[in-house]
């Protein structure tokens, strides 16, 4: 017997793993054979695999002169080891045997794992494959992204809707599709998926387009949410089919305004709003005068190229947030909702009159319309849009009837109460008007004076209106028209211009210079006015002590930057400012201390409870006392007992005007008296 040193056996064992790697079938076979016949030198051995059906000659059956050894791991057979052909086989060329054989049944045991992994690792492969073939070949649109909006696989209808390659697009944030959409992605928008909208998104060609967009969660092994999968389609043919069903529906397809339905359905929802902000809303509606003729005789082309220019002009003289529709034929209607009082529904009516007064040139036609306007007022008339647009149309009619002239432009209100209203606010713009080109305004003077020295400082100048017929009309009858129409301004200018004159008489005239205050409105208050001022100062011969402008709050909490550089001009030129009615506004102090200005007035609504008022006295005092820490003189308005004055007195105040003193004086009036307090004791108190 020979012996096996360990490097044949260690030599053997790796051409078996080399033989098992290698060959296959019957090669293999004779391979593992040549390998026993090898490990125990015999003239015969053979690897008999376990399919193999032994034969008699297969068996050893003299154990003397033959050996056999399954090839086995665990419960699996892979087959038998068969020697012989050398007499005297011992105990330890079986235990060499069998060795072999454990070896051979745990590589074939590996080898035949890992065909199997193999195996398994190509059928997912080719799943894979085969999915995404299927993706590709799909319309939709299919990727998916992780939690954080990058996106990790990208189909090839994607790169058919977007344009971008998945080189291209993979890798990326998701945000790099989006146009002018939120940007975030919500929570539970993310957890939850199966979310269905309608979004706007951007090709790489830079088109937008209008995609389904549905979502449903990507999760992992155990189900926990790693990412979203979104499915696109483009939907833009529908999208714009839609807009198009929609504007045929909504819209009117002459002018391109809204039609009766939309505008009910607009006016509705607004009155919502109204009702919640406690405002008025007023419905017009608006026939034309004069249509039916021109359209009869020139024609419908002439018509209606004559209803798209009167829409059009219509348009021109609203604001953006006012709705005006077609109704039809040659009605429209107005919808007016931001408004505070509903007296500016007639100014907005007229204005709408006033379009129409040009002339339209059509086809060579010199063609001029008219119109009649009736008005309904929410919550007064109704509270929905069909209510108010009945009864606007009433009052329309009311209006053709009410104005004689069946070709004439009139405005009724359909209530009654509301028509003498707006005829007296008509008749008072009308009579402004011509006040201010015809000598009937004139200016009253009300005394300032110093509490120290008890002397007239200045005065205010008020603008009075007298009328030839009603005598002097109380300034709140014809100011807040004058703001709310715009004739502020001229009113503004005027009351300057006399100012300015009046102060001119006085210097000629050898008095002292004094303050005269003129109010500026917010109108006003323009980048024009410095040089007006200045000009009218150059004008008159008038150093810049004999004037002062009066600015009420409301005038500075627009636009800041701009307001105190309109500021800084006229302080510029020597003339001061004061700010009028301080405590009512909504000034903040942080501006407060970086105007300007040389005096803060308490309003006359803070005067009047003091001293009795607790609360009054404590702004007083409070007004007083800012002004003080910021340099500022204090004056107050409204002063009519000598209660209120030594209050006043008391807590610092330097000026007063009011009743206790003087009323407002005519320019004679106020002459007289300035002359008497300057020629009193020089030093005198006011008690």
């Amino acid at each position: 017997m020979l012996a096996h040193p360990v490097s044949d056996f260690l030599s053997n064992s790796a051409a078996l793993c080399d033989a098992v790697l290698r060959l296959r079938g019957a090669a293999l076979a004779e391979e593992l054979g040549r390998i026993a016949r090898s490990v125990l030198n015999s003239p015969d051995g053979r690897y008999l695999p376990a399919d193999h059906a032994a034969g008699p000659a297969d068996r050893a059956a003299d154990p003397e002169h033959s050996l056999s050894q399954d090839v086995q791991f665990d419960e699996q057979c892979f087959g038998r080891f068969v020697v012989s052909g050398r007499a005297g086989y011992s105990e330890t060329d079986r235990q060499h045997l069998a060795s072999l054989a454990s070896v051979a049944a745990s590589v074939l045991q590996v080898h035949s794992l890992a065909q199997r992994s193999t195996h398994a690792y190509v059928q997912v492969e080719a799943q894979l494959q085969h999915q995404s073939q299927i993706l590709d070949q799909i319309h939709e649109s299919v990727l998916t992204m992780d939690l954080s909006g990058f996106i990790t696989s990208w189909n090839k209808g994607a790169e058919r809707l977007f344009g971008y390659s998945s080189v291209e697009a993979v890798g990326r944030n998701i945000l790099f599709l989006y146009e002018d959409e939120d940007m975030s992605f919500h929570d539970a928008f993310v957890e939850q998926g199966g979310r269905l909208m309608e979004v706007r998104r951007k090709k790489k060609s830079g088109e937008i387009f209008w995609a389904s967009l549905s979502l449903s969660p990507l999760c992992d092994m155990h189900d926990r949410s790693i990412g979203l999968i979104a499915y696109l389609t483009d939907i833009t043919e529908r999208k714009l089919a839609e807009e198009r069903i929609h504007h045929l529906a909504y819209y009117d397809a002459l002018t391109n305004l809204p039609n009766r339905t939309l505008l009910t359905k607009l006016v509705d929802q607004a009155l919502t709003v109204a009702q919640r902000s406690k405002l008025h809303g007023c419905v017009l509606f608006i026939d034309l005068n004069r249509f039916k003729m021109i359209n009869d005789t020139l024609g419908r082309q002439i018509g209606d190229e004559l209803l798209r220019d009167v829409a059009q002009r219509f348009r021109s003289v609203l604001r953006d947030q006012d709705l005006v529709a077609r109704l039809g034929g040659d009605e429209f209607a107005v919808g007016l909702f931001d408004i505070s009082q509903h007296y500016e529904a007639s100014m907005v009516a007229h204005k709408l009159l006033a379009a129409l007064s040009a002339p339209f040139l059509i086809g060579g036609h010199d063609l001029r319309v008219g119109g009649s306007i009736g008005i309904s007022v929410y919550p007064q008339d109704g509270a929905d849009a069909e209510t108010l647009l009945r009864l606007a149309d009433i009052a329309m009619y009311r209006a053709k009837q009410g104005g004689g002239d069946a070709d004439g432009d009139h405005v009724a209100f359909y209530s009654q109460d509301m028509n003498q209203g707006m005829q007296e606010r008509m008749r008072i713009e009308s009579g402004l008007r011509h006040a201010l080109g015809n000598g009937q305004l004139l200016l009253h003077y009300q005394p300032k004076f110093s509490i120290a020295s008890g002397k007239i400082i200045g005065a205010e100048a008020l603008v009075r209106w007298l009328h030839p017929e009603r005598g002097l009309v109380p300034p709140a009858e014809f100011i807040p028209l004058a703001e709310a129409t715009g004739l502020v301004v001229q009113v503004g200018e005027w009351v300057l211009e006399a100012a300015c004159a009046q102060a001119q008489q006085w210097k000629q005239a050898g008095l002292p210079p004094i303050r005269l205050a003129v109010n500026v409105s917010a109108r006003e208050f323009t980048s024009a006015l410095p040089g007006r001022v200045q000009e009218t100062l150059v004008r008159y011969e008038l150093e810049p002590t004999w004037l002062e402008l009066e600015i009420t709050e409301s005038t500075l909490m627009h636009n800041i930057d701009r307001v105190i550089g309109i500021m800084d001009r006229i302080t510029a030129l020597g003339v001061t400012l004061s700010l009028d009615d301080f405590g009512t506004g909504y000034s903040s102090l942080s501006y407060l201390k970086r105007f300007p200005i040389d005096t803060l007035k308490i309003d006359r609504s803070f005067t009047t409870g003091i001293p009795s008022d607790a609360n009054d006295c404590a702004i007083a005092s409070t007004i007083i006392s800012i002004a003080q820490q910021l340099k500022h003189k204090v004056i107050a308005e409204g002063v009519e007992t000598v209660e209120q004055l030594a209050f006043l007195k008391s807590s610092g105040c330097d000026e007063v005007q009011g009743y206790l003193f003087a009323r407002p004086l005519t320019a004679e009036a106020f002459e007289q008296a300035l002359r008497e307090n300057w020629q009193q004791g020089q030093g005198g108190q006011v008690a």
